[in-house]
């Protein structure tokens, strides 16, 4: 029973861990979320990023620009938030953010658009 209690608190924070960890999904798993109905997918990359290729539907609200934080009351935080950038900083960032604001269904694409063009996944107009 002592040995329990010693490994207890090891467990909560391996579960803590796991947990965390699916707020950042891998191209594949993100390219399934897209379909979901009322997906708002944001792309936290600058317009000039955004404007060299971009994911089909995704709306540029630039992180580094406050764009993510000044738009915040025109999301719905009922409804999925789908987020990426180049590689996964500033998506990461911006999750963060919108989790603390309410959100509780955010992700973020896991090794940003060169992750997801990598996997061979297309871009949008």
């Amino acid at each position: 029973m002592r040995s329990f209690f010693l490994l207890l608190p090891l467990l909560l924070l391996a579960c803590g861990t796991a947990s965390q960890e699916i707020h950042s999904l891998t191209p594949e798993a993100f390219a399934a979320r897209l379909h979901e109905p009322g997906v708002q997918l944001i792309d936290v990359r600058s317009p000039g990023e955004f404007n060299g290729g971009h994911l089909a539907n995704a709306t540029n609200l630039d992180q580094n620009g406050g764009r993510v934080q000044g738009s915040v009351g025109t999301l719905d935080k009922s409804k999925p938030v789908l987020l990426y950038c180049a590689s996964g900083r500033r998506s990461a960032a911006a999750r963060a953010f919108l989790l603390e604001q309410g959100f509780t269904d955010v992700v973020d694409l896991q090794g940003g658009i060169h992750a997801w063009t990598a996997a061979g996944k297309p871009l949008g107009d």
